[in-house]
């Protein structure tokens, strides 16, 4: 290893350890509990529901039915404190039956979550299924569906695209327009937008300036960008598009291409910017957008791969990223160039958002190399160049950070894959054939699929091995699943295989091909059409922690989401609350299953809770109200509701000394001298203050609760302190000898 390399190394390491020092609690989606119920079998109905990511461990649930509209009833007889799903064998399927959970904490009944209906006489099949409404003109398809919750009511909704059947002369053109459509979960459409003319070119390498969803590009996103519960939609237009309200987007310059913000309810643009204009000369960009955390502030932000082709057929790239808060301006954040023939950078086919240095601030990853969240070069992956996928996971229980897996097309050096270390760039190792050798290796895949060796595999067409260690499982094709995606679906810690419509389990007991992976699911059964290897999308939508696969039935009439009926034991809180996994449900490319920031296999131990805060929270113009459930919490703090008169979904009831609870990315404007309300109760029966520890941005003083009336009686304690400008300010409270108060809520200016 030369000096260059052991100084650059060192350097990452520093910069890892002293930001995470101070991690970023990024604003994630306040979703409900995504009651979700399937017929299982002739006589069973499986009912699953979400362990939020901020739940405490102690809470509970009692499941009730309704049928027909009657009176619920509990169907539990003891509180649910285990994994969050039921089978229900008492049910009269012959009448609507109606589902729902109330969480228990602390022996008290919370409110009802939302209500799922199974209709009378449902098939007996693992899927939801959602009605779409024809387009203008016939043929058209389905390439990918984006999920976002555009009403507010916590559970996600449905953005998907509409595409035109190909000329049958020439598949560069498209026989209409492009559409995208957005859908409620009970098959409201609520809106669609016309792409116009500009999207006819579906030439997959360098498409139309409207185009989207052809080849390794989308241009369309979804997410809660401003925090105020409701997702927006994100899009790529130009010259030509129709929108809801009838109005069309116009530039008199057809390769000019913009960023749009649409109302997720409406469908129309609140906000709209012009793409970079470097690489112009060369026509249109091919996109690809996703959603991470790039700030100190913990908001999400787009970010964006654009991409043309020059006469010569190389690529000039473009990412950038973009931030949104509301309004009618787009923050441009940060951009970093690529033109062609940039020294040692080969891009992939997609991209992965992650936060490899634990500050809570996502990097960015496509091919060969990462940038930082600032969008700085991190790391080129020595003697990497293209491959056509690569996967960034916590493959190692082991190991600190994440860990990295990709393939190769046609290396000179032989390489066909390689691992490596995640945070540093760092290769720990290489399988590779003959110099000058060209090798395609086409598909490569990562997941824990023998619980007898510690840490995920990895494997291609050149053989299953285990990451860790590097030693071989299988080197037979025909033996192991084939490298198409990993999903969650059976119940255990462990992935299964999602092949075209097979969804498949590894047995390592088994030597023979019959055997080797059994099939769980067929998706084909019941009608579902996959195309080019991928469903439409992988995340977890509804239910517990397990995967959904999203697919159309053979006229696109419908979206099928298939979501497991299999009992577990695990408890585990939402994948869509992890940091990683939720980017990962924003990106699309040449499509690849989301994964998890904490280690998910055999032996694995439980994850910690997410570093994140709810969107959602109350503000005014001047203020924000923070709801106290949405801090980091530690050392005993507990989430409560037993007593009543709080705001948002419970309190924070501190012991008598060690506990904390800290909230970070609070914006402090100008800076200076603000004064900050903070709601409370202290009800002891004696008239007794109790006093701890504040601690903004490190700084510590001392804060005093004066008595309430009763533990339901609330009042504001106003403080002044010192912000920083700008959005990197930290609020902590800690309890250090007389157990604080109950802290309800905290309003900064």
């Amino acid at each position: 290893m030369t000096r260059l390399l052991r100084f650059h190394l060192l350097a990452v390491l520093v910069m890892s350890l002293f930001s995470a020092a101070l991690p970023a609690q990024r604003v994630m989606e306040n979703l409900g509990r995504g009651v979700v119920a399937v017929r299982s079998s002739a006589t069973e109905v499986f009912i699953s529901w979400r362990l939020l990511g901020l739940d405490p461990a102690t809470l509970g649930f009692n499941l009730y039915r309704s049928t027909a509209g009657g009176a619920p009833v509990k169907l539990n007889a003891a509180v649910i404190t285990g994994a969050t799903n039921f089978t229900d064998g008492n049910a009269d399927l012959t009448q609507n039956l109606s589902y729902f959970v109330r969480p228990v904490l602390n022996g008290v009944e919370q409110a009802p979550s939302g209500t799922f209906t199974l209709t009378a006489n449902h098939a007996t099949e693992p899927i939801v299924r959602i009605p779409l409404k024809p387009v203008p003109g016939a043929g058209y398809s389905t390439k990918f569906v984006w999920v976002g919750d555009l009403d507010g009511d916590g559970e996600y909704d449905f953005v998907l695209d509409r595409l035109a059947p190909f000329d049958p002369t020439n598949n560069d053109i498209g026989l209409g327009d492009q559409y995208v459509e957005a859908y409620k979960r009970d098959g409201t459409r609520l809106w669609q937008v016309n792409l116009g003319p500009n999207s006819h070119n579906t030439y997959n390498i360098h498409p139309g300036s409207s185009t989207i969803s052809m080849g390794m590009y989308d241009g369309v996103d979804a997410y809660d960008l401003d925090g105020d519960g409701k997702a927006e939609v994100i899009l790529k237009i130009a010259n030509g598009v129709k929108f809801p309200d009838g109005t069309v987007f116009k530039d008199s310059d057809d390769t000019h291409q913009y960023i749009a913000i649409l109302n997720g309810m409406t469908g129309n643009p609140m906000a709209i910017k012009m793409f970079p204009l470097d690489f112009n000369a060369e026509g249109s960009l091919g996109t690809q957008f996703g959603v991470g955390h790039f700030k100190a502030d913990g908001k999400p932000s787009v970010v964006g791969w654009l991409r043309n082709r020059n006469p010569d057929k190389s690529f000039n790239d473009i990412i950038v990223c973009w931030s949104w808060s509301g309004g009618t301006t787009i923050e441009e954040t940060w951009k970093h160039l690529i033109p062609a023939g940039t020294a040692g950078i080969e891009a992939s086919h997609q991209m992965r958002i992650m936060d490899v240095t634990g500050d809570g601030r996502d990097e960015f990853a496509t091919g060969n190399y990462m940038l930082n969240s600032d969008g700085t070069l991190r790391y080129v992956l020595p003697g990497v160049i293209h491959g056509d996928r690569f996967h960034i996971a916590k493959m190692d229980q082991s190991r600190p950070g994440l860990q990295g897996y990709g393939i190769q097309q046609n290396n000179p050096s032989g390489l066909l894959e390689y691992y490596y270390d995640a945070t540093t760039g760092e290769v720990l190792w290489r399988h590779s054939t003959t110099p000058g050798t060209l090798i395609d290796v086409g598909r490569g895949l990562a997941g824990d699929v023998d619980p007898g060796k510690p840490g995920w595999e990895c494997w291609s067409f050149q053989g299953l091995y285990n990451g860790p260690t590097n030693t071989i499982a299988s080197s037979d094709p025909a033996l192991y699943p084939y490298p198409t995606h990993s999903i969650w679906w059976d119940g255990d810690a462990g992935t299964e295989g999602l092949n075209d419509s097979k969804i498949e389990k590894w047995d390592p007991a088994h030597p023979t091909t019959t055997k080797a992976t059994p099939r769980l699911l067929l998706l084909s059964t019941y009608g579902a059409v996959i195309s080019n290897h991928n469903p439409m999308f992988i995340g977890d939508i509804f239910g517990d922690w397990r995967t959904e696969v999203v697919a159309c039935n053979a006229d696109y009439s419908e979206l099928m989401i298939f979501t497991t009926p299999i009992p577990t034991t695990m408890r585990l809180y939402t994948m869509a609350h992890n940091p990683e996994f939720r980017t990962g449900m924003t990106t699309k490319g040449y499509m690849q299953n989301p994964l998890l920031d904490y280690y998910m296999g055999f032996g694995m131990s439980m994850p910690a809770a997410p570093k994140i805060r709810y969107a959602g929270a109350a503000t005014t113009s001047s203020s924000v109200t923070l709801q106290a459930e949405s801090a980091v919490i530690a050392g005993g703090v507990l989430i409560e509701s037993n007593h009543t008169g709080f705001n948002g979904t419970g309190f924070l009831n501190f012991p008598v000394t060690g506990g904390s609870a800290e909230f970070s990315g609070i914006d402090g404007g100008a800076g200076g001298p603000k004064t900050i309300s903070i709601r409370y109760c202290n009800g002891i029966s004696k008239a007794t203050p109790r006093t701890g520890r504040l601690l903004i941005n490190g700084a510590a003083q001392t804060i005093t609760f004066p008595p309430t009336a009763t533990w339901d009686t609330w009042a504001t304690q106003n403080v002044t302190v010192t912000l920083m400008a700008g959005t990197g300010n930290i609020i902590r409270l800690e309890s250090n000898g007389q157990d604080l108060a109950n802290i309800d809520e905290i309003t900064i200016p």
